[in-house]
C-alpha cells in the first residue's frame, strides 16, 4: 500500500501533467492571432461581390432578347426617344444619309417618290444622317432636316445623326449589320446603305449604297402585300 505523502505526490503529478495537455485559456488582452485564424483578403474580396458570373450571364441574356428592330429606341431630330415598336405593322426602310454626298440628289429624290407612292400602303422610310463618311453630313440636324426637306420634301421622319460603325455606333445599327452583312464584311460601306425590314421587325435585305431606291420597289411591294 502506498503511504498518504506518496499518494499526494502522484495526484500532483498528474494534475500538473493533465494542465500541461489542456490548451490555454486567452484573456481578452491575449494576442488575437492566436485567438481566431486570419482572414485572406482574396476571400474578403470574393465575399463583397457575390456570383459575379450570375451578373455576367444576367447581362448577356438582356442581350440576347433583342430581336428584331422594334426592340430599340432611338432619338429623333429633337432629342426626343422614339420607341420603333410603333412601327409594328409597317414595312420600313433604313437609310444611312448625308447632304453632301456625290450619291445625295438621286437617293433623295427616289426616297421621296418611294415614299410618296406606299406611304398609305404601310410603308416607312427611317433616315438616320451620319458623317462618318468623308464628313459630308456637317450640319446640324435642324440643317440636315431642313435641307431634306426643303430640297426634296422628304416627309418621312429624319432622326438623330448617329454613327453606324466603330464603338460607338448606334445599337440599331450594331444589329442590323449583325442581321445582315455586306458583301465584304458587316461595316457600312458608305453613305445611303438600305436596310429593308419587315412588318415584324426581321431585317430581310440590305443594298448597297449605288443601289436605288426605285430599283428595290418590287421588294417593298413584295413585304407590303401589294399588287
Amino acid at each position: 500500500m502506498l503511504c498518504s505523502s506518496t499518494r499526494f505526490l502522484l495526484r500532483r503529478n498528474l494534475t500538473v501533467a493533465a494542465s500541461l495537455l489542456l490548451p490555454k485559456h486567452f484573456s481578452a488582452d491575449s494576442n488575437p492571432t492566436l485567438l481566431r485564424p486570419s482572414r485572406s483578403p482574396s476571400i474578403k474580396a470574393e465575399s463583397s461581390t457575390p456570383f459575379p458570373s450570375f451578373r455576367s450571364n444576367r447581362t448577356m441574356a438582356s442581350q440576347s432578347t433583342t430581336k428584331s428592330v422594334h426592340d430599340f429606341t432611338v432619338k429623333d431630330a429633337k432629342g426626343n426617344d422614339v420607341d420603333l415598336s410603333s412601327y409594328k405593322g409597317k414595312v420600313l426602310l433604313i437609310v444611312n444619309v448625308a447632304s453632301q454626298c456625290g450619291l445625295t440628289n438621286s437617293n433623295y429624290t427616289e426616297l421621296a417618290q418611294l415614299y410618296e407612292k406606299y406611304k398609305t400602303q404601310g410603308l416607312e422610310i427611317l433616315a438616320f444622317p451620319c458623317n462618318q463618311f468623308g464628313a459630308q453630313e456637317p450640319g446640324s440636324n435642324d440643317e440636315i432636316v431642313e435641307f431634306a426637306c426643303t430640297r426634296f420634301k422628304a416627309e418621312y421622319p429624319i432622326f438623330d445623326k448617329v454613327d453606324v460603325n466603330g464603338d460607338k455606333a448606334t445599337p440599331l445599327y450594331k444589329f442590323l449589320k449583325s442581321s445582315k452583312g455586306g458583301l465584304f464584311g458587316d461595316s457600312i460601306k458608305w453613305n445611303f446603305s438600305k436596310f429593308l425590314v419587315d412588318k415584324e421587325g426581321n431585317v430581310v435585305d440590305r443594298y448597297a449604297p449605288t443601289t436605288s431606291p426605285l430599283s428595290i420597289e418590287k421588294d417593298v411591294k413584295k413585304l407590303l402585300g401589294v399588287a
